[in-house]
């Protein structure tokens, strides 16, 4: 594929001083125009395969082409052709959204009329026409990732990368970003997002790659995953907290332990939704009442799980961060 809106890359790698291996040879190929979701949790080299992807890191070996140029030979071509909002927005606080736009506009040479123009219409599609006077110290933290994503786009690019851009939001921030970059796919931007997040992947993305470890453990369409794992789960919280241990071995007749509530007990149904009527069956003939019992459909923390032996959510908690890359420079 050497399409202008696309990403590929084959057995890219990047090592880091120590022998610290932070991406191990992955191959990726994002096609026009989708939203690609990449999973995984801290430390797994998200942001490591991103800095290479977008030429703020060169990659140790392997190779990449973004919109159809080589990251290494063509850096000045792929980074005209590319936006991209990374973890930490490089904002002053001293200066208004709009000034900032118009700063932006100027850095990629665009004529003084047009400034006005593209700046007026990006603070209107972000959101942020009320707040556009105002200096940037008072924005909250959405819209700061607003408006860093309007920066982004001030060049029209036809591919755009997103590092973890609705951390820390609250959940009205995140839908409204959420819909913003729905938006840009619709209009034929291709969007590669990163995140921890699994609500994130399964809304936004077309398909997903899962990264752990420095290495992909799974690709593919969020239903396509789910769909390899197949199987439920059931979880049971017991009405008496004294009947937990109870619970979880009647529950361990029909399957493997998952992770579940810390007031009831989870597993993955060897025998599908068929055998939900038995574990009832199971738990009256222990004579356990239950405050709760529900059946879950597989789900992208399900198929992590299952590639990686461990829970998605949280699991950034075990893992050292990425090592910090060489000083990047701006973003002009």
């Amino acid at each position: 594929m050497r399409d202008a809106h696309g990403i590929e890359a084959e057995a890219l790698a990047r090592d880091f001083k120590g022998g610290i291996r932070a991406v191990d040879a992955i191959d990726l190929e994002v096609a026009p125009g989708e939203i690609y979701g990449f999973l995984g949790p801290n430390g797994a080299g998200k942001s490591t395969t991103v800095h290479m992807l977008t030429t703020l890191l060169p990659p140790t070996s392997g190779s990449a082409r973004v919109a159809g140029f080589d990251v290494v030979r063509e850096g000045a071509k792929v980074r005209a052709a590319i936006g991209a909002a990374l973890q930490e927005a490089a904002l002053d606080p001293l200066l208004t959204g709009r000034e900032h736009l118009r700063l932006q506009t100027a850095l990629h040479g665009m004529p003084k009329a047009q400034r006005r123009q593209r700046s007026q219409a990006l603070l209107e599609r972000v959101g942020l026409t009320e707040a556009a006077d105002r200096k940037v110290k008072t924005y909250s933290g959405g819209m700061k990732r607003r408006l860093d994503l309007a920066l982004a786009l001030v060049h029209e690019p036809s591919i755009l990368f997103l590092d973890e851009p609705t951390t820390g939001l609250d959940p009205q921030s995140r839908n409204a970003l959420w819909s913003e970059v729905a938006r840009l796919a619709r209009d034929g931007v291709t969007v590669f997002l990163t995140t921890q997040y699994l609500e994130e992947a399964d809304v936004l993305a077309d398909r997903v790659g899962i990264i752990d470890h420095g290495r992909i453990v799974a690709a593919g369409t969020p239903t396509a995953l789910k769909a390899e794992i197949g199987r439920p789960s059931v979880e049971a919280i017991p009405a008496d907290a004294a009947e937990l241990s109870a619970v979880a071995r009647t529950l361990l007749h029909f399957g493997a332990p998952v992770p579940g509530s810390p007031k009831g007990a989870s597993v993955r149904l060897d025998g599908g939704e068929e055998a939900l009527a038995d574990v009832v069956r199971a738990f009256d003939a222990e004579g356990l009442h239950l405050q709760h019992l529900q059946l879950h459909a597989p789900t992208l923390d399900d198929v992590f799980l299952a590639k990686t032996g461990r829970s998605l959510e949280g699991a950034g908690d075990e893992l050292d961060a990425e090592p910090e890359p060489e000083p990047a420079p701006a973003r002009a």
